[in-house]
C-alpha cells in the first residue's frame, strides 16, 4: 500500500546553518576542551608547586607513590621507568600537562595537545589507577576517553587553530606575510 504523504528525512545531526541545534552542535566540543584544559594545567600547576610531590621519597611524594602502586599496576614496568629518577619525571609530567593544558585551552595544535593529555591519561591509568576495583572508580580511564572527541577533531572553534587556519584560507596558504 502506498502512501500519500511525503516525508522528509530528519535532520539528526542538527547541524542547519540558522538553526539553534545546528548553532549548539558547531560549539559541542567546546565545553570538553574548557574542562580538559583548565584541568590538566591546573594538576600540572599544582605538582609543580608542590614540594611534597617532587622528591623522591616522604609523604605525598611522587617516589612513595611509586613504590606503592608498583605491584598493582597493568604495567610495572612503566613505574619502574619513572623510580629511576622520580623527580624527573615528576617534573615531565607536570611540564606535559601544563602544556596540555594551555594547548587545549588555547586551541593551539589542538589534536597533538589532546593526544597528549590522551597518553598522559593512559599512562596513569596503566599505573595508578590500574587497581581501582570496580574500573569506573578510577578516573584516569574517564579522562582517557574524554580526550577521544578533541583527538578526533581537534579545536574547531575559538582557537588558534582555527584562526591560522582562516588566516590561511584568506591569504592563499601563506602562513605569514
Amino acid at each position: 500500500m502506498a502512501h500519500a504523504h511525503r516525508t522528509h528525512p530528519a535532520d539528526l545531526a542538527g547541524t542547519r546553518p540558522g538553526g539553534l541545534r545546528g548553532g549548539l552542535a558547531r560549539h559541542a566540543l567546546l565545553p570538553l576542551r574548557l574542562f580538559l584544559g583548565a584541568t590538566f594545567l591546573y594538576a600540572g600547576t599544582q605538582k609543580l608547586t608542590d614540594r611534597a610531590f617532587l622528591s623522591t621519597g616522604g609523604k605525598g611524594s611522587l617516589g612513595e607513590l611509586l613504590r606503592q602502586v608498583h605491584d598493582s599496576a597493568a604495567l610495572p614496568q612503566l613505574v619502574e621507568l619513572a623510580q629511576h629518577s622520580p623527580v624527573a619525571f615528576g617534573y615531565a609530567l607536570a611540564g606535559g600537562e601544563v602544556l596540555v593544558g594551555i594547548g587545549t585551552l588555547l586551541g593551539l595544535l589542538g589534536r597533538l595537545a589532546a593526544l597528549g593529555g590522551a597518553l598522559i591519561s593512559l599512562t596513569l591509568w596503566l599505573t595508578v589507577s590500574w587497581p581501582a576495583a570496580p574500573y569506573y572508580y578510577g578516573n584516569d580511564l574517564a579522562y582517557l576517553i574524554a580526550w577521544t572527541p578533541l583527538v578526533l577533531a581537534g579545536a574547531p572553534r575559538f582557537s588558534l587553530d582555527a584562526a591560522l587556519t582562516h588566516r590561511r584560507s584568506r591569504q592563499g596558504g601563506q602562513l605569514y606575510g
